[in-house]
């Protein structure tokens, strides 16, 4: 298969277009070409005339190993051109920095999640661009969580930089996609175009949505090391907003979950005394860590890792979300005083709840902290979001 990238270098008609003008890229580490070329390595290497580039959260090498540290401005030793921060003083582009180029190359590997920065940092280039009359064009990569739909939709009046729409967690678009859904819903008038992908087949096994076996994975930010994380990532980037580790600070990060004062054998037991069902297509097996750095630093961890990984896997099966959000209602089950929500400033947002703007709303906070809710509750709350984001996506998909 073919990345949007390796379209555009492959295709003379397609650069032929950029001829005369002047292109910035927007990119990241994964930002690379089939042979793990950097995309502005290439471009430049195929004639295209770059005057700008990009870097959204944890910078365009990718520099930046924690979470929510700013990346400066700076010049880029190779090529010559200025490498603007949108994670630094800024998140969206100022008006200066759009006057360099006419054209503006979108190459980001996302994770399918609405939490992950790189969608709402998409949003704003759209904005901009139409603001000052640029183009756009997004050059498609795949949904490595393909296609299912999980999780509560974003409630208005929760937009953050960890929520860019009313996108339910797992969207099951590509960034291309994604793109037509803002442009359509924001009523943006703007010149932008996706090159698309040949041959992504996001329900062909083993990979559903990533080409295991033809290309390598890249990590897209720090701590997105493979597939597999990128699999339970809709679930286990809500323990941002918890005390629990997400495991930073180990070789697994958020693929596994624990803290040194909970029973992860106890927790496994009550969350499939709670809901079984939710717990389906995935095995978990409890362990200990000892973070490096990050939360409990230097402290033995009781948890558990969700493996998603061999042939038990079981694609549309796997709810993460809901198995994260079961692990919550465990713990406090077992443990009705725990300090289980994290109070600090999250993305810059100071007066709310981190796990409140991760969901985009308090609901699910709201229902793991109700001692008489139960997972139908959840369901009945959760289920007419799934079903409307089903239904309205449908005008946007790219690939069938």
């Amino acid at each position: 298969m073919k990345f949007g990238i390796d379209r555009l270098l492959d295709e003379p008609s397609l650069r032929r277009e950029l001829q005369g003008k002047r292109v910035a890229l927007l990119a990241h580490p994964a930002s690379v070409t089939t042979d793990l070329t950097h995309s502005l390595d290439a471009l430049a290497a195929a004639g295209v005339k770059l005057t700008a580039a990009f870097g959204p959260q944890h910078g365009l090498r990718g520099d930046k190993q924690d979470n929510m540290v700013e990346s400066p401005t700076f010049n880029d030793p190779i090529h010559g051109i200025p490498v603007f921060s949108l994670y630094g003083e800024v998140r969206r582009p100022t008006d200066e920095m759009m006057q360099p180029f006419d054209v503006l190359l979108v190459d980001l590997q996302d994770l399918g999640c609405r939490i992950y920065t790189f969608i709402t940092t998409l949003r704003y280039v759209l904005e901009a661009a139409a603001k000052h009359g640029k183009s756009v064009w997004v050059l498609d990569r795949p949904n490595p969580a393909g296609r299912p739909i999980e999780g509560l939709r974003l409630r208005a009046g929760w937009e953050s930089f960890v929520g860019a729409g009313p996108l339910p967690m797992r969207h099951g678009l590509t960034l291309g996609e994604l793109a037509h859904w803002f442009v359509r819903t924001l009523k943006l008038n703007v010149d932008y175009r996706v090159v698309e992908m040949q041959g992504w087949q996001p329900e062909s096994a083993p990979g559903y949505g990533w080409p295991l076996g033809e290309r390598t994975w890249v990590n897209p930010s720090p701590n997105a090391p493979n597939l597999w994380m990128a699999r339970a990532y809709a679930g286990t980037v809500m323990l941002e907003g918890t005390t629990l580790s997400e495991g930073r600070g180990t070789t697994r990060p958020l693929e596994l979950f624990g803290a040194p004062d909970i029973d992860a054998n106890q927790v496994l037991t009550e969350m499939r005394s709670l809901a079984p069902q939710w717990l389906h297509g995935c095995r978990l097996r409890p362990c200990y860590f000892e973070p490096t750095f990050h939360k409990h630093v230097g402290k033995l961890c009781s948890g558990l890792q969700i493996h998603v990984e061999d042939p038990s896997y079981d694609h549309h099966a796997f709810l993460p979300w809901r198995l994260q959000t079961l692990a919550f209602k465990a713990i406090r089950r077992l443990h009705p005083d725990y300090p289980l929500w994290r109070d600090f400033h999250y993305e810059y947002e100071k007066d709310r709840l981190a796990i409140d703007i991760i969901n985009g709303g308090p609901q699910l906070r709201e229902w793991v902290d109700d001692a008489n809710s139960t997972a139908a509750d959840l369901d009945a709350s959760t289920q007419p979001d799934e079903k409307s984001w089903a239904q309205e996506r449908e005008a946007f998909l790219i690939y069938r």
